[in-house]
């Protein structure tokens, strides 16, 4: 008889995911049109970054939101590409590899958690807005640096998971939370404090990537200016930003979904917060208080459901649910997997998914 193994159990679900939708999203048209379809939004911006650098295609206007987007991913997608020459099929193979690593250490930290790994995995894979795990978005980048850190941080490993927390800050601005999240599990855990310079490492990627764009620009702070030239994403009040986003959700036409989605994310967002304050998980819920409150005092809520992916409090809870209540997974999956493949078949056709 076999011996169950998270890591295994992981790989299953995580593979297994991805040949569904391959399956399903391969059938009537080329592979040269199906890798075409997989290049959109940010995806497409990551490949421009990789190609030219953050000055943009030559002979083409620069788009000024282009350093909103950190190094990590770009750099990653050029080495791939080395290998494999279709920009497209080089982040569609980043994703891939990624996000196998990331839920694999989902999975161990769900069982150190008490729970079940491939619980946590499942829930993930068949989150609404999980078609961002597997086009050449730097989600599946992040967990795969985020996750391992913290679960090295769990057991107090503090080199390696500066390390990795390093990695992640390279990838995303959201490394900078999960710093934050460290030093305070680091002080939760009562470590000794000849072990406190390691908890600096992950937030030298920002410092070295602000010095970067301010020796191009002058502006220590370019990948938040971009956010505001390119997205309009200003600090405003949490209520300001909810009105926005409620009278765009309220209205009519394709333009209303996305923000009904977003409404939809900020629900789930404040209940998993308050989740994880009323079990005194206070180092999750640091991490992800920290990206609720910037994007819920944004303009307008913009990619929350998205954010929602790199919670892995999130799924390591919901994971100890399934497992005292395995009904609980059985519903999860029935509601959140057709949403997962209708957005999936958003995503394909260019409208805004998440």
């Amino acid at each position: 008889m076999l011996t169950r193994s998270p890591a295994r159990d992981a790989l299953v679900v995580w593979f297994g995911s991805r040949a569904g939708l391959l399956l399903m999203t391969l059938l009537g048209v080329s592979f040269g049109q199906y890798l075409h379809r997989w290049r959109q939004w940010d995806a497409g911006l990551f490949v421009t970054i990789a190609e030219y650098g953050y000055d943009g295609e030559p002979g083409r206007q620069p788009d000024a939101g282009l350093p909103a987007f950190f190094p990590g991913m770009p750099l990653v997608l050029r080495a791939v590409h080395l290998v494999v020459p279709d920009w497209s099929a080089a982040g569609l193979i980043v994703s891939l590899v990624a996000g196998a690593v990331a839920m694999v250490a989902l999975a161990r930290l769900a069982e150190l958690e008490g729970a079940r790994g491939w619980a946590a995995v499942l829930a993930l894979v068949l989150f609404p807005v999980a078609v961002f795990l597997t086009a050449g978005y730097s989600e599946s980048l992040f967990l795969a640096f985020a996750i391992p850190a913290w679960l090295a941080a769990r057991r107090e490993r503090w080199a390696a998971a500066a390390v990795l927390a390093a990695g992640a800050s390279c990838v995303r601005i959201t490394g900078l939370f999960l710093a934050a999240a460290l030093i305070v599990e680091f002080w939760r855990s009562g470590q000794p404090v000849r072990r406190a310079p390691w908890l600096v490492v992950p937030f030298l990627p920002l410092a070295a990537y602000s010095f970067y764009h301010f020796t191009r620009t002058g502006d220590w702070l370019a990948w938040k200016s971009a956010q505001e030239a390119g997205w309009g994403r200003e600090l405003v009040w949490p209520w300001d930003a909810w009105t926005v986003t409620w009278q765009a959700a309220m209205g009519e036409g394709e333009a209303a979904a996305p923000f009904r989605m977003e409404i939809a994310g900020a629900v789930v967002a404040v209940a998993a917060l308050v989740w994880l304050l009323v079990l005194r998980r206070w180092s999750e819920a640091v991490y992800v208080g920290l990206q609720a409150a910037a994007l819920m005092t944004s303009a307008y809520y913009l990619s929350l459901p998205r954010s929602l992916l790199l919670w892995f409090p999130l799924w390591v809870a919901i994971a100890g649910l399934a497992t005292r209540r395995p009904w609980v997974i059985v519903v999860y999956a029935l509601v959140s997997g057709p949403l997962m493949v209708l957005n999936t078949v958003r995503f394909l056709s260019g409208a805004w998914a998440g």
